[in-house]
C-alpha cells in the first residue's frame, strides 16, 4: 500500500518507522538533557553559587525544573511503551509519544532560554542576562519552529508536482 509520502508500506510498517524515527530522535535530544540537568544539579555546590542574589536563584531554579520537566517529558515514551508492550495500541503509543517529544522539545528550548540568561546575567549583568535570554528564544523560535513552518509550507506549495518534477 502506498501512503502519501510515495512508501510502499502497510499501516503497521509505517507506524513502525515512525516509532523508530521518533525513538532516534528521542534519543540526540536526551543526550544534552542529561548534559544540561547534569551541570545545572551541580551549580548550588560551587562557591560562587552563594552569591547569587535573588533573581539569579529564581532563574536558576526555573531552568532546573525545565530541564527536570524535559527529561521527564522526553523519557516518557520510553516507559510507555514498556507499559504498553505487546498490547496492540502502537497507534496510540506513537501519537501520545509525538506529543510528549513536542512538549519536552518545548520545555527544553524554555530551559535553554533560562541558562542563557543566566549564564550572561551573572558574568555580566541583568541587562545582558535579558538580552541574552532574548536572543536565545528567537534563536530557538527561529531554527525550532520558524524553519520548519517555512519549509512545510514550501512544500506545499509544491505538492502539485511530483517528487522528481519539483522546480
Amino acid at each position: 500500500m502506498t501512503d502519501e509520502d510515495g512508501r510502499d508500506e502497510s499501516p503497521a510498517e509505517r507506524l513502525d518507522r515512525h516509532w523508530g524515527e521518533l525513538l532516534q530522535e528521542l534519543r540526540v535530544a536526551q543526550t544534552g538533557v542529561q548534559i544540561l540537568t547534569g551541570f545545572l544539579l551541580i551549580l548550588p555546590f560551587q562557591q560562587r553559587f552563594a552569591s547569587m542574589d535573588d533573581g539569579e536563584r529564581t532563574l536558576y531554579l526555573s531552568a532546573f525544573v525545565l530541564a527536570l520537566l524535559t527529561t521527564a517529558l522526553i523519557v516518557a515514551p520510553v516507559s510507555m511503551h514498556r507499559v504498553m508492550f505487546r498490547r496492540r495500541v502502537r497507534d496510540d503509543l506513537v501519537e501520545a509519544s509525538n506529543v510528549l517529544a513536542k512538549a519536552g522539545l518545548a520545555t527544553l528550548a524554555l530551559a535553554m532560554i533560562a541558562v542563557a540568561a543566566l549564564i550572561f546575567d551573572v558574568v555580566l549583568g541583568s541587562p545582558a542576562g535579558i538580552i541574552a535570554g532574548i536572543g536565545a528564544a528567537l534563536v530557538f523560535a527561529g531554527f525550532w519552529w520558524g524553519l520548519p513552518v517555512l519549509i512545510r509550507s514550501r512544500a506545499r506549495q509544491h505538492q502539485d508536482y511530483g517528487p522528481d518534477e519539483l522546480p
